[in-house]
């Protein structure tokens, strides 16, 4: 149970503070895609403590009996809950034993481990040590071990493991000892819990004095020190209404882990995180917090996927908390893909079946507003229907109408976008056959129908809400606009391909869609005269039609603020001002660079970036990865650094609600899509690299078509080494050069910049 010794690795919390113990146990969560499990200390006391402990299983979501019903991701039984008592006291957190104490995160492993020193009222005490996994090579699978050692002998110990299933808002549908099964009320998902617990002191199994239906207890008088283990393992396993029963399946996968041993299960789980590891670990050299934070963000994004589930998908705080109900939103494509798709094609793939399969929910929606098509829900849980709330209380405790629901349509853009990046990089043409193509054309259909042609000759796509949501029921967002456009072509060339290379296919899929070639050509019309709001004498994007008219703010004079700059200037001024909510033209020039001719791009950052309040945690991601990109990598390193303290630095807001996988995922986009300037053509890799200052070397791993690349850039020699571990010889352009890559020759490239000059 020992955490490795690279601190790199480790996030180490030592002493204890209740006011910051829920944004730790945030921070501490463990999860493999199916289990999570907040990282709640191993013994409390009730009360508040009760809640840091929390778990999330993927896809279990429940109404909350309210009106409007809003799905939520319902609460797991809490399967770690332990309690002791010496001499029928419990033990407790004194204030003079927080230096004894220490929390740390084993990201290598996947694992939470605990030491401590705890004591009663009365002064009895025992040494702790504890450790926990979600297990990624058995999904069902929790883990959990725990150690004490007695400080005192002819003490009367008392210790109770339990399942609390209090207030978790399930309904019981089976209990007996061991196992239960609990069924959401309003969808009858179904929930299985099978646990198995044991008890060694000084290496003797005792049995259990009190065996409830969720509870063992033992008693024991203790000896000067005396060791205690306690193991504990817990089966999940999750099934629809009509599937088959899940205790059947709960009840087999603990068979499995107790007939391999808990040191067995420990060891294949971790084997399972040394392939994730090999396969997306990035290195920096000569950096460390900017090591320590890559690791961080590739630690829960690993932990968040679930290639075998195609049925869910990553929520906005993923299975680390409750924020947004467990909703999904266009974070997922735009800020996890990038980072699934060349690290874990697997994931990727399940992550863009899941919207493959609530297809019928967006075509539901966009004809329930009048147009055609399929228009994604803006928060979407097990269905695809729309869960976006109609109200929230905004920062001044006042309600506040959501328009997203409505208005912030460009997540279909998003989502077609996802999927071809994912084709184009992976060469998955039996998905762009069987889903993708689909996704792409019924999106395609709705912008079509969603634009309005006016007597400017221009088409419009009126009344909408664009990544910056400080400004609502907007005209022509320029982001909005151009990736409907670019969704639209997309769609068109993907109909050429299927036509030219599988016409069976294309046969079957234009039959079902009712697409024929005259309205693929009204499609091609409306990508023409869409309205961009771009002005080729300025180089600028017009954010949106009016947008340069409303009022200019010094949003760097509001730097000092600890609120949003919105709650500062009031909701109503903001909306009359060019502030900016997130990255929003930025958003799209680092998605669709090739929209931005000559000296656009750095025209629109340097306009855009200034005006940008940040009220988002997606946003200084985008503004890193395009200031990289256009060769500032100090700037470009002062989003990495403010982006990655979101969930670090307990000087920021409190993230108890979750970790923000999003700015997670764009850590990764920083440092592989940023610094290195990977970007992709046709039929090859490009890299156009410029490292910050402070980093002597990046190292990192992509896929490619069945291609396994070890990609290093050297800062002190200037050069990029490019390794291939597996797949055929292929194209790779640094700085503008082309070179030809195969397993036999590695490539080494030396080129004339790479640190920090802005060009």
């Amino acid at each position: 149970m020992r955490p490795t010794a690279d601190s790199s690795w480790i996030v180490l919390e030592e002493g204890y503070d209740s006011l910051l113990e829920c944004s730790r146990a945030a921070r501490f969560a463990i999860s493999n895609g199916f289990l999570g499990v907040r990282g709640a200390r191993a013994i409390h006391r009730g009360g508040r403590w009760v809640a840091n402990s929390r778990t999330l299983v993927a896809g279990l979501f429940d109404t909350a009996g309210e009106e409007p019903a809003i799905p939520r991701l319902a609460v797991a039984p809490d399967w770690m809950k332990v309690r002791i008592l010496l001499q029928g006291e419990p033990l407790i957190h004194h204030i003079e034993d927080a230096t004894g104490q220490e929390r740390i995160l084993d990201m290598q492993r996947g694992a939470v481990i605990g030491r401590a020193r705890l004591s009663n009222a009365s002064a009895s005490g025992v040494k702790l040590r504890s450790f926990h996994i979600a297990s990624l090579s058995q999904r069902a699978i929790g883990m959990q071990i725990i150690l004490l050692e007695m400080e005192q002998g002819a003490i009367e110990v008392t210790l109770e493991a339990s399942i609390d299933a209090v207030d978790i808002g399930l309904l019981s549908d089976r209990a007996e000892h061991g196992l239960s099964v609990w069924r959401t009320e309003s969808s009858g998902t179904r929930l299985a819990v099978a646990t198995a617990v044991s008890l060694q002191i000084d290496r003797r199994l005792v049995p259990s004095t009190v065996c409830g239906l969720s509870q063992w207890s033992w008693k024991w008088t203790s000896s000067p020190g005396q060791v205690i283990c306690l193991a504990r393992t817990v089966a999940m396993t999750r099934a629809g209404k009509d599937d088959i029963d899940p205790a059947r399946g709960a009840q087999e996968a603990l068979e499995s882990a107790q007939m391999m041993g808990w040191p067995a299960v420990v060891a294949a789980h971790e084997r399972a995180w040394d392939n994730r590891w090999a396969c997306s670990d990035v290195e920096v050299e000569g950096d460390p917090v900017a090591q320590q934070a890559l690791r961080f963000a590739l630690y829960h994004l690993n932990g968040a996927a679930n290639p075998a589930d195609e049925h869910v998908s990553i929520a906005a705080r993923a299975l680390t908390g409750d924020d947004y109900h467990g909703h999904v939103f266009w974070d997922t494509e735009i800020y996890l893909l990038p980072f699934y798709t060349l690290t874990w094609p697997q994931a990727a793939r399940a992550l863009l079946m899941y919207r493959f399969h609530t297809l019928s929910g967006a075509r539901a929606r966009a004809a329930a507003m009048g147009w055609q098509g399929a228009l994604y829900a803006w928060e979407s849980a097990d269905t695809g229907a729309e869960t976006c709330p109609s109200q929230v209380v905004g920062p001044d405790r006042k309600l506040v109408d959501v328009n997203c629901g409505k208005q912030e349509q460009h997540i279909s853009a998003d989502i077609a976008y996802a999927v071809w990046q994912y084709w184009r990089i992976t060469g998955d043409d039996a998905f762009l056959r069987e889903a993708g193509a689909e996704i792409l054309l019924e999106t395609a259909r709705f912008w079509a129908s969603r634009t309005t042609m006016e007597s400017d000759g221009h088409c419009h796509i009126r009344g909408v809400i664009g990544p910056d949501e400080y400004h609502e029921s907007i005209d022509d967002n320029a982001f909005t606009n151009v990736m409907a456009r670019w969704n639209i072509r997309r769609a068109i060339e993907t109909a050429a391909l299927l036509r030219d290379r599988w016409p069976e296919s294309w046969r079957r899929l234009s039959g079902q869609l009712k697409l024929d070639e005259a309205e693929l050509q009204r499609w091609g019309e409306v990508a023409k005269a869409i309205a961009t709001g771009f002005d080729s004498s300025t180089g600028l994007f017009e954010q949106f039609a009016g947008f340069f008219t409303l009022e200019d703010i010094d949003v760097a004079a509001y730097s000092g603020r600890s609120v949003p700059i919105d709650v500062v200037l009031g909701r109503e001024r903001t909306q009359r001002s060019q502030v900016v909510k997130q990255a929003d033209v930025v958003a799209l020039l680092a998605l669709l660079p090739a929209e931005f001719p000559g000296d656009a791009a750095a025209k629109n950052f340097e306009y855009y970036a200034s005006r940008c309040g940040h009220g988002s945690s997606l946003s200084r991601a985008m503004h890193g990865i395009v200031a990289a990109r256009l060769g500032d990598a100090e700037t470009a390193l002062d989003f990495f650094r403010k982006t990655s303290a979101i969930d670090l630095d307990d000087r920021h807001a409190a993230i108890e609600g979750g970790v923000h996988i999003a700015s997670l995922g764009g850590i990764w986009m920083m440092a592989v899509l940023g610094f290195a300037g990977l970007s992709f053509g046709n039929d090859y890799l490009a890299l156009a690299p410029t490292l910050p200052a402070a980093w002597k070397s990046l190292s990192f791993t992509v896929q490619w078509r069945s291609r396994y690349l070890k990609i290093r850039i050297s800062e002190p020699t200037a050069i990029v080494h490019i390794a291939m571990e597996a797949g055929d010889p292929m194209k790779v352009l640094v700085n503008g050069e082309m070179f030809t890559l195969s397993r036999v020759e590695p490539l080494q490239v030396k080129i004339k910049t790479l640190a920090g000059a802005v060009s």
